[in-house]
């Protein structure tokens, strides 16, 4: 049975030498030093078998650390919430695949510089200790160039957060919030009273009550401008948001009242139901807690341009999430930095010390991004500069380590 087997892949294996031939005898033919310069294409012909094991070992501990902190995590959060899931009566289909399917990303993005920080101090304080640092500097390997694999993992780090910041998580917190004002009782902010918006360029609308919910407003008026003179004004008593229309700020204005000026005359049209396009939509008149995190990067750009079109001052939050995603993807490469200067010499104290130093430089880092972002908001702080605040002051701090490493 063997035997007719192997004779069968043989078989094979010949047919399929016949068939290829000609392609081979093409491909002998081509003029390959003339296409030298397409080696260059390959951008891994710098990273060595060292690299790999350095990347391998960097992004295994990094995938490490997020699993066994969130799996903590996750135990405590359970613990507390348990009796809200209990009185809400939430499904477990929800509670898994709503909430923590949810919850896991965003908070390991949230602390991925502490995971960063400790995946570089336990492993490469490992490598020290077994003496594989020493080893690689004795055979003539500058720090520098041992820095290469450890930049090569943080790029992919950063470039993995900055997508899932940008991208993916948002999506994810809107259904976790979602769940959160169905099942554990955190309320959104669903109401808001006397809006005053300029919807377009002389165009400005208020709106006494608005009640999220039912997309409907109470008390509606909106004036047009040319020249600073007023030249209409339409009222209702009524204004609700059309949610299946195909385009967007499509409105319908109940009990309407417009009044057209032309000179001296006046021109007044009512009635019950018009419909009107007003270049306004809900999430423009109320805002929530954390409704920042909710947006794409891409979504918070026209938001923000449209806000300050519109002259509102109300977009500090915004501009500081925007820039602080970006700010935290570059975290990774500093504290890389400071981790490898700290971790890679051999002391007979062993990791417990850096890997004390690193968890504090991490905490620390994390707690400087809150206090920037509260001073941008509350102090008037340009949101780019308290965004890039805590990389600018731990530039220094990675510079320095550095510089003391190889000594």
């Amino acid at each position: 049975m063997l035997k007719k087997l192997l004779k069968r892949i043989r078989t094979l294996w010949m047919k399929l030498l016949i068939l290829l031939h000609p392609f081979m005898r093409w491909v002998r033919g081509l003029p390959w030093h003339k296409l030298a310069w397409m080696k260059h294409l390959n951008v891994f012909r710098h990273v060595k078998r060292m690299d790999w094991y350095i990347i391998k070992k960097f992004i295994g501990t990094y995938i490490y650390s997020i699993l066994l902190i969130i799996s903590i995590s996750i135990v405590f959060d359970v613990n507390e919430n348990l009796a809200k899931f209990t009185n809400f009566h939430a499904p477990l289909r929800a509670i898994v695949f709503d909430y923590y399917a949810n919850f896991v990303p965003y908070f390991a993005n949230l602390f991925s510089p502490l995971f960063v920080f400790i995946a570089v101090i336990f492993f490469t304080s490992k490598l020290a200790g077994n003496s594989e640092i020493i080893a690689m500097l004795a055979c003539g390997m500058s720090f520098k160039r041992l820095l290469r694999p450890y930049f090569i993992s943080a790029a992919i780090i950063a470039i993995l957060n900055f997508y899932l910041g940008s991208y993916v998580i948002p999506k994810g917190t809107v259904v976790r919030h979602d769940f959160e004002s169905l099942y554990k009782n955190n309320k959104k902010n669903t109401s808001a009273s006397n809006i005053q918006l300029m919807v377009d360029h002389g165009v400005v609308a208020y709106i006494s009550q608005y009640d999220d919910t039912r997309k409907t407003g109470y008390g509606f008026a909106l004036y047009k401008f040319e020249n600073k003179k007023m030249v209409s004004q339409m009222n209702a008593s009524v204004i609700q948001y059309d949610t299946i229309s195909d385009s967007r700020y499509h409105w319908k204005a109940r009990n309407y009242k417009i009044r057209t000026l032309k000179g001296m005359r006046e021109q007044i049209k009512s009635g019950g139901e018009i419909d009107t396009l007003i270049q306004m939509e809900p999430m423009d008149l109320v805002f929530s807690k954390g409704q920042q995190e909710t947006f794409t990067s891409p979504e918070l750009l026209r938001y923000i341009s449209k806000q300050q079109e519109r002259g509102s001052s109300n977009v500090v939050q915004y501009e500081v999430e925007y820039h602080k995603r970006i700010a935290s993807s570059f975290a990774s490469f500093i504290l890389t930095i400071i981790g490898v200067s700290l971790s890679s010499r051999k002391r007979k104290g062993g990791m417990g010390l850096y890997l004390g130093i690193g968890l504090a430089l991490s905490f620390t880092y994390i707690l400087l991004q809150t206090i920037s972002a509260t001073f941008a908001i509350n102090a008037g702080t340009p949101p780019m500069l308290a965004a890039w605040m805590p990389n600018i002051l731990y530039t220094f701090i990675a510079y320095f380590c550095y510089r003391q490493a190889p000594n």
